[in-house]
């Protein structure tokens, strides 16, 4: 019994953790927010004007959930959308899902991202707000346990990641504005 109540701490500490990370790249490089795994990267057609492509990473119970600023900008929008709880890796939990919805207003351009609960989430934290301002790589919240970040890229970015490809958040590289 002891090892069951042991191997469930040891659990708990690997999910909570959040360990120090430096962005790679310049202010033109957009890192990820999430730790995962590259579900896709497609066009969206809920993506707001000037961002027609989604990146969604799938975070598994088994990656860290702090997430991070995918570059340094004022928080211009946020919204919270209640919905449902389906599995966060099929396609319908980004438009069907419980999620946050954050819009960073840039000197390079907006950046939306969206926070989305999956099926064991059952919370999902954003800690600033309207009209703060962040740096790429900080701490913004978490999403607790299996869940997703959707991050709208920017029409005149090129995609640096592809599906199946694993990202650190606060560290990665996904995209890059161009010159």
């Amino acid at each position: 019994m002891a090892t069951f109540f042991f191997a469930i701490a040891l659990f708990l500490l690997s999910f909570f953790r959040d360990p120090e990370r430096v962005p790679e790249g310049g202010e033109e490089t957009i890192i990820s927010p999430a730790d995962g795994t590259v579900l896709s990267v497609a066009p969206a057609p809920e993506a707001p004007p000037g961002s027609s492509r989604r990146l969604s990473i799938f975070m598994s119970v088994f990656n860290c959930h702090v997430n991070r600023a995918p570059v340094s900008g004022e928080v211009s929008a946020y919204e919270y959308v209640s919905g449902r709880t389906a599995a966060a890796f099929l396609e319908k939990a980004s438009i069907e899902n419980e999620q946050n919805r954050i819009t960073l207003a840039s000197e390079r351009g907006g950046v939306t991202f969206k926070q989305i609960a999956g099926a064991l989430a059952r919370r999902i934290v954003f800690y600033p707000r309207v009209g703060e301002r962040l740096w790429r790589g900080q701490r913004i919240g978490m999403i607790r346990l299996g869940s997703r970040v959707d991050l709208f890229l920017p029409d005149d970015a090129e995609v640096l990641v592809a599906r199946g490809d694993k990202v650190k958040a606060g560290r990665t590289p996904v995209a890059r504005w161009k010159a």
